[in-house]
């Protein structure tokens, strides 16, 4: 059997069972399988692209088998999801996916299975992905249903995305941005600025100052000093949006609410430190706050790091900048973490708001006069976005003031942004995927008056 795929399939399993992260997992299972280059990127994208694809997938499934997928033995129904992504959308021929793919269900040992699968994987073999595509969308029951099935998107994603695009009078790309959540992302690195120096083998990113883009391959070696870091582009932004957003006057203490795991923290580290400032983190969740002190070592900063809940941290305030990266539903982030479609429901959104809304009510009112926040989600949903800033206008009326934020992206940024103004005129800023290519990050500057 060949190691990429166990590796995936495991993956798979993993995910479904145990609540596991794909981009967390993935790694550490090439690393103690040892598989090579070739074989690595095999089995990211066999993980990846199967989880992106699952709800299309299930709907193939169900037909070629002639039952629910809640029907199929958990263990065999990943098995096949593999099998029928290899068909489907990659050019294994169909024969190797069927072979390799009923050996992964005879590792599995559910009795009778075997025959089931090899009749399923050949059944979805003899059509072609569009014939499939054609056969599933006939029993949709709306529009916005046929697209779940071609987009491998639940419904209520995929009207979030359409209300929060029709916020800038962009419908007509919804489109394109879910076929941008269903393609590999490109590797970018962050230059810590001040400490390291892009590497001449890496070309500037498009729009963020200390970005750079990794040619393919391995890029553990270029991280290996922990100067250089994998993060995405929109991320980089958001933390320089705070920083850069004015000057900075020495002695500033900043300090980032919700640090975990650590990313946006090391640069922010590196802004303070090349500005004379301080720095504080702050990340309740035990283990995400081991993963801000690592991200933090190799910064020759001292940055506390408590672990406390963010709505009681900052009882003292004096805080001249605050990043609330706020928890959400990660729906800007469905290119890297593609089970994150599954996993969250609607039913989400209202806790998780409450949440960022008080979240950003106590970072506000820890500012001193002057003082910026930036609020900052991984969602385009507008009840975690602008719903969210809005509430605490509102709620801290005459004290907070609406920073153009667009405009200090615009400032900071390598190339000009695309960034148009939402109907409703605020001055927050969108990523998008399918525009920028970067995660889909909400990033809204708020400074206390």
């Amino acid at each position: 059997m060949n190691d990429a795929r166990r590796v995936a399939y495991d993956v798979l399993r993993a995910v479904h069972e145990s609540d596991a992260y794909a981009n967390l997992l993935l790694p550490t299972a090439i690393e103690r399988a040892g598989l090579s280059e070739k074989d690595a990127a095999l089995a990211t994208e066999l993980a990846y692209g199967t989880l992106r694809r699952q709800g299309t997938y299930d709907a193939v499934i169900a037909a070629a088998a002639e039952r629910e997928v809640a029907a199929i033995d958990p263990q065999v129904l990943d098995a096949l999801r593999l099998g029928a992504h290899q068909i489907l959308s990659t050019r294994i021929a169909s024969h190797a996916a069927v072979y390799e793919t009923v050996g992964l269900v005879r590792r599995a040992a559910v009795p009778g299975a075997t025959g089931f699968a090899n009749a399923v994987l050949r059944r979805i073999a003899r059509d072609t992905p569009g014939e499939w595509l054609e056969r599933t969308a006939r029993a949709a029951r709306s529009d916005d249903e046929r697209l779940s099935l071609s987009s491998s998107h639940p419904v209520w994603i995929i009207r979030a995305f359409r209300r929060a695009l029709g916020a800038e009078g962009r419908t007509e790309e919804l489109d394109d941005l879910l076929h941008a959540d269903n393609a590999s992302p490109r590797v970018t690195l962050a230059v810590l600025p001040g400490l390291a120096e892009r590497p001449e083998s890496l070309a500037p990113t498009p729009y963020s100052p200390v970005g750079a883009r990794s040619g393919g391959g391995d890029p553990r070696q270029t991280v290996a000093s922990g100067l250089v870091r994998v993060q995405d582009e929109g991320s980089q932004l958001a933390a320089l949006a705070l920083t850069r957003a004015q000057p900075v006057r020495a002695g500033e203490r900043w300090l980032d609410l919700c640090a975990g795991p650590g990313g946006k923290t090391a640069l922010l580290a590196a802004e303070a430190l090349a500005h004379g400032a301080s720095l504080e983190a702050n990340e309740p969740v035990p283990a995400r706050a081991g993963l801000v002190r690592q991200a933090l070592a190799p910064v020759p900063l001292a940055v506390e790091v408590s672990e406390q809940d963010g709505r009681e941290r900052m009882a003292d305030g004096g805080y001249d900048r605050i990043l609330v990266d706020a928890p959400c539903t990660g729906l800007g982030a469905l290119r890297r973490r593609p089970e994150a479609r599954w996993r969250k429901r609607p039913d989400d959104v209202p806790e998780l708001s409450a949440l960022q809304t008080d979240l950003l009510m106590a970072a506000a009112d820890a500012l001193t006069p002057g003082g910026i926040v930036a609020y900052v989600t991984c969602s385009p949903h507008l009840a975690e976005t602008t719903a969210v800033v809005a509430d605490v206008i509102r709620a801290r009326a005459g004290l907070l003031e609406e920073i153009d934020t667009r405009t200090v992206l615009q400032g900071l940024s390598r190339t000009p942004l695309d960034l148009p103004v939402p109907a409703d005129g605020s001055g927050h800023a969108q990523l998008w995927p399918h525009r920028h290519g970067t995660d889909g990050m909400f990033i809204a500057l708020l400074r206390r008056v």
